[in-house]
C-alpha cells in the first residue's frame, strides 16, 4: 500500500480538520500525517489497543483510533485524530470512510487478480494491459490456462473459495467470480504442459467432494502471453456451450476436442435452420 496514497488524503482533510489526522499500519508505524514531522514515527502501544480494542474506536495517549477495512483478524491500517473527546471519535470515524474509499480505488487499480478479470472481460484496452502489467510486475510470457468451472443446479456461494484453496498462489493463479455460477481459473502452467495436464487440474476442481454440487468445465487453450487469455477463457465457454449439445454426460470439457462440434457451433443460427429444412423437408 502507498504511503503517498494516504498522504494524499490527509492533505485534503488538512483544511477541514483543526487537528492533526493520520494513518498508522499493522507495526505502528505512522506511514501519513497532517503533521509531517511525526511520519515515521513507531507507536507500539497504540498497536496493542487497537487491536485489544476488537476493531471499534479506541483512545490512546491523547489520541483517537479506528482500523480500517481489512481482512485478517488484527488491522492493517487505522486512522487517527488528535484527542480523546466525542469531537475526535466522530472525525476519527469520517476520516475511515475516506481512508477506505481511496484504500479501495488503490487496490482495485493495483491488484494482479482484479487486471486479469479485466483482460478476460474484455474491459482493458491492449496498450493498457502492457503498462499495467509493468507496474504491477506482472509476468506477461508464461504459458497459462483458463478454466471456466459452471455450477449446475441452485449455485453454492462458497465454491469460490473451495476452488481458492485448491489453488493458495495469488501470485500465479487466478481464481475470480464472473456471476452467480460461474467461477473462472486462470492457471500458470510449467512449461510444455500438455492436455492431460489441462484434464488433471480439471478434474482436480471437478472431484473435489467440498463443492457438495454438480458442476460442468470448460478448458481454453494455452496461451503463452497474457494478451490472450481473454481468447482462452471465451474458449472454455464454447467448449461448456458445446457440450452441453454433442457431450452432455462429460464433466470436464476440452475446447481442443470438440471436433466437428466446434465447427458447427460456429455456423450463424440460420444456416442451420437452412440445412435442416433442405435435408429434413417433413
Amino acid at each position: 500500500m502507498s504511503s503517498r496514497m494516504f498522504q494524499g488524503v490527509v492533505l485534503q482533510m488538512k483544511d477541514g480538520i483543526d487537528r492533526v489526522v493520520g494513518v498508522i499500519d499493522a507495526d505502528g508505524i505512522v506511514v501519513a500525517c497532517s503533521e509531517l514531522t511525526s511520519i515515521g514515527e513507531h507507536w507500539s502501544g497504540a498497536v496493542a489497543a487497537i487491536n485489544a480494542a476488537d476493531n471499534g474506536i479506541t483512545r490512546y495517549e491523547g489520541k483517537t483510533f479506528k482500523p480500517l477495512a481489512g481482512w485478517g483478524a488484527q488491522f492493517d491500517y487505522a486512522a487517527f485524530v488528535q484527542g480523546e473527546d466525542p469531537e475526535s471519535a466522530a472525525l476519527c470515524a469520517m476520516a475511515v470512510v475516506a481512508f477506505n474509499g481511496a484504500k479501495t480505488s488503490y487496490e482495485e487499480k493495483h491488484d494482479k487478480a482484479t487486471f486479469v478479470k479485466n483482460i478476460i472481460s474484455d474491459n482493458i484496452l491492449l496498450g493498457d494491459i502492457y503498462t499495467q502489467a509493468k507496474e504491477l510486475h506482472f509476468v506477461s510470457e508464461v504459458p497459462r490456462a483458463a478454466f471456466l468451472v459452471r455450477q449446475l443446479g441452485q449455485a453454492d456461494v462458497s465454491t469460490i473459495d473451495v476452488i481458492q484453496n485448491l489453488f493458495p498462489d495469488k501470485q500465479t493463479d487466478f481464481v475470480i467470480s464472473i456471476n452467480e455460477t460461474d467461477v473462472a481459473l486462470i492457471k500458470q502452467l510449467p512449461e510444455g504442459a500438455d492436455a492431460k495436464e489441462l484434464q488433471k487440474i480439471a478434474k482436480q476442481i471437478a472431484v473435489n467432494q467440498e463443492l457438495g454440487i454438480k458442476v460442468v468445465i470448460g478448458i481454453g487453450t494455452v496461451v503463452n502471453h497474457i494478451r490472450d487469455l481473454a481468447r482462452a477463457y471465451k474458449e472454455a465457454g464454447v467448449a461448456i456451450d458445446v457440450g452441453k449439445v454433442f457431450d452432455t454426460e462429460k464433466t470436464v470439457i476440452n475446447y481442443e476436442n470438440l471436433g466437428i462440434g466446434r465447427l458447427i457451433y460456429q455456423l450463424p443460427t440460420i444456416l442451420c435452420q437452412m440445412f435442416l429444412q433442405e435435408v429434413f423437408k417433413k
